[in-house]
């Protein structure tokens, strides 16, 4: 049953502050927290801002730090596994996106981009979180056409003058009902007046979540004994563990601060790709100064990341493939299940039995940043700064048997992808009403890759064709291109701000931004059927490969403000409409591999393979929010939050829309505060989301309303949560969440009744009851 969205209810969602915990007073506190030496830019069309109270209101809810952007107008999220949601602001997602985690710009080293940037720090850490959800200043820009976002763990925290030591930390632990998701956190900082040492730790775990009815007719898992619930939604499990020492030094205006950061996800498994994460390893290395001149001040980073990442088929999915009856085969992809066999050992590919499909990435990212702030009058600063980023990467499939034999399937080799930035920004108070700000930026990014060659040879060819699924002619094709890029890319911001009074903002953005293609949109090569489906980074069920002379996005944004509130910010209304075009826009067509050219007759209603390519497209819509005060009483402070966000996308010159696009969406909070007490009754309201893209065969999802409930107690040493998320564990398909391939015989498209076919969404969770407990020492 389709639920229409109520227009009244839209138009009453008006707020963009998503948690009633914001309004805590301030606990008393000893330590001393280092001042950021080079400050923000002061305008931006429209940055919006989480602070730790809003932040920590929301951890108990969940474990996926991109996840607590949800609340903020134009923000939306791309399903994927439990702690790697992809953020999309207006439309525009992942790497379209800038995105900062302690000043370093991590890249997803995976060809599903199971391992995005935001799942590397656990929301028990996350301290700060700066959304430019219009026009962002060059500054925090930079390889992106969208908003940037940046996200930063608790700063270094000194001992206060005269106290001598400081030591302090804090324990926390939580549990979901639905997926059984439990964990927990540490944190301990030793500090003198000079030196501080800290520690942050999280553990997370989940098994497969429920929706709030059955969403699908079958319960194999192409595993014979292993069965999934018709209301189970498989693949969604997880377990998640984080770690970070941070060590730094302050001397009067100066500051160092080093952060070694180690990640392990031992599983992460996903509902909309064919594979799963079966080990993930990071280390990251992070080294920066802080610093205040008499001319102003500045800053500069050092990082390194090291990401070794696994993908296989989970617990839910069919791990033994090939043609014949056992012992020798397993049993056919039309079996139910796969049967274990003997792995082909021989030399003659195609027969036989394969024992998985074990893919391995390695990822390499280096990165120097250095900037300075120079005050050119009390008003007015001049920003400039130099960015240079090294990445290299390697994805290597090794052989498994069957079709996948005898050699090693090289995806991406010796992947390079190096940026060069410089910018230079104008921030000034033209007058008392006027703030402006303008920026230049200029980027060269320069990319390569290697010789590649497919399971069926041992060795690169530069001539020849066949090979099962065409991998000898694919990979000579790839061999004898220019594989070498130089994009030399220009950015350019003005932002202006207009205070007339207290009480109203308005601000105006005009932008041109620029985004080189990403490794995997350049360089994954084969048309192959199976090869492509691994190839996929937006959860459509699809399969992709890249294209060498795919032309850098360029787009053209338009973003304004307006806003009325009160003098004190207690009540506050936000109209946000924005405007983006597009040159050569990453879309994709769809591949006749037989003939390796466009498919002449596009197939509908089932999965395919594209080939990804440039359009043009435009973006365009509007973001409403607000709050205000409803009374006080002896029963506590009521208060009226809420947003709405739409935005409409399309491919100029096919005519066709953007895919994943989030359907019109509306958000409205009855907040409660009394003495230590913060409560919520959230109404998330979703209309249906009809217009879809053809050429990628999307699913077209019907509108919703969900209800959540939310409690707060807060002392100075402790705090107390629980809530209901969908009270009414109501039956809903995510928008943005993909299509569910999350069980069954997942490498290929076979006929039924083994695999869960084209039709059906990742539908969202059903009704959860969540509880934490946050202790402070």
């Amino acid at each position: 049953m389709q639920t229409r969205l109520n227009p009244l209810a839209a138009l009453l969602a008006l707020s963009a502050i998503p948690a009633p915990a914001a309004d805590i007073p301030t606990l008393d506190s000893i330590v001393v927290t280092a001042t950021r030496a080079v400050p923000d830019p002061l305008i931006g069309a429209r940055l919006l801002r989480l602070d730790d109270a809003v932040i920590a209101a929301r951890r108990a809810t969940t474990s996926d730090s991109a996840s607590l952007l949800r609340d903020i107008p134009g923000v939306s999220l791309y399903g994927a596994g439990g702690v790697s949601s992809l953020p999309a602001i207006h439309g525009l997602a992942d790497d379209r996106l800038r995105i900062k985690v302690d000043g370093m710009d991590l890249i997803a080293a995976c060809p599903n981009h199971m391992n995005s940037p935001l799942s590397y720090i656990d929301p028990s850490a996350l301290s700060n979180v700066k959304v430019y959800a219009g026009v962002s200043p060059v500054s925090a820009g930079g390889d992106s056409i969208g908003g940037s976002i940046i996200v930063e763990s608790a700063p270094a925290e000194f001992a206060g003058p005269g106290q001598g030591k400081l030591l302090k930390g804090e324990a926390g632990t939580f549990y979901r009902s639905n997926g059984d998701a439990r964990g927990a956190n540490l944190a301990f900082t030793l500090a003198s007046e000079s030196l501080s040492l800290s520690y942050t730790g999280a553990y997370a775990k989940a098994g497969n979540y429920s929706a709030g009815d059955d969403f699908k007719t079958y319960t194999f898992s192409g595993r014979a004994g292993h069965t999934l619930d018709r209301d189970e939604v498989g693949s969604t499990a997880y377990e998640s563990i984080n770690q970070a020492l941070k060590l730094a030094w302050r001397n009067d205006d100066h500051q160092f601060d080093f952060k070694y950061g180690r990640q392990h996800i031992p599983d992460e498994n996903y509902p909309n790709q064919r594979m799963d994460m079966t080990d993930n390893v990071s280390d990251q290395f992070n080294l920066a100064y802080t610093g205040k001149q008499n001319w102003g001040a500045l800053k500069a980073r050092a990082y390194y990341e090291h990401t070794e990442h696994e993908m296989d088929f989970g617990d839910d999915k069919r791990y033994w493939y090939g043609p014949g009856a056992p012992p020798a085969g397993s049993g056919g992809n039309t079996a139910l299940d796969g049967t274990p066999c003997t792995p082909i050992s021989g030399t003659v590919a195609g027969v036989g039995c394969a024992a998985g499909m074990p893919m391995y990435t390695d990822g390499k990212n280096t990165g120097l940043s250095l900037g300075a702030d120079f005050r050119l009058a009390a008003d007015d600063l001049l920003r400039v700064g130099a960015e240079y980023q090294a990445y290299r990467l390697d994805d290597w499939w090794t052989p498994s048997g069957a079709g996948m034999w005898p050699n090693t399937f090289w995806n991406i080799n010796d992947g390079q992808r190096d940026r060069y930035a410089v910018f230079a920004e104008w921030e000034a108070r033209l007058t008392p009403e006027w703030t402006s700000l303008f920026g230049l930026r200029h980027e060269t990014v320069k990319m390569d890759a290697g010789k590649v060659h497919g399971y069926n040879l041992a060795t690169p060819p530069t001539a020849g064709a066949g090979g099962p699924g065409n991998q000898t002619r694919d990979a000579v094709a790839f061999n004898n291109a220019d594989r070498s890029k130089t994009d030399h890319n220009w950015d350019l911001t003005w932002l202006a701000r207009y205070m007339p009074d207290a009480t109203r903002t308005f601000e105006l953005g005009l932008a041109q931004k620029t985004r080189s293609p990403n490794l995997y949109e350049r360089y994954s090569w084969s048309t192959w059927q199976m090869a492509a489906l691994m190839n996929n980074f937006v959860g459509d069920g699809n399969g992709y490969f890249g294209n060498p002379d795919l032309q850098p996005e360029k787009a053209y944004t338009v973003s304004t403000s307006l806003a009325w509130h009160a003098a004190d910010r207690s009540w506050e209304f936000k109209a946000a409409p924005y405007y983006t075009h597009v040159e050569d826009y990453i879309d994709a067509i769809q591949w006749d591999a037989t003939t390796n050219t466009p498919r002449a007759v596009p197939l509908s209603n089932q999965f395919s393979v594209l080939r990804y390519a440039n359009a043009s497209a435009r973006l365009y819509g509007i973001d409403l929010s607000g709050k205000m005060p409803l009374g006080s009483t002896r029963a506590g402070d009521f208060g009226l939050m809420g947003l709405l966000n739409y935005t409409h996308g399309k491919n100029r010159d096919t005519g066709d829309y953007l895919y994943n696009i989030m359907p019109l969406t509306a958000r409205l909070t009855l907040t409660h505060k009394l003495g230590a007490w913060r409560n919520s009754i959230e109404g998330e309201f979703v209309s249906s989301k009809n217009k879809v893209s053809e050429v990628r065969n999307e699913m077209e999802t019907a509108g919703y309303g969900l209800i959540h409930l939310r409690a707060r107690y807060e002392q100075k040493g402790y705090s107390v949560d629980f809530g209901i998320e969908n009270l009414f564990d109501r039956m809903y398909d995510l928008p943005l969440g993909g299509a569910y391939v999350g069980q069954g015989t997942t490498m290929t498209n076979p006929p039924l009744p083994n695999y869960p076919q084209w039709g059906t969404p990742v539908p969202g969770p059903g009704r959860s009851i969540y509880a934490g407990l946050n202790v402070k020492f």
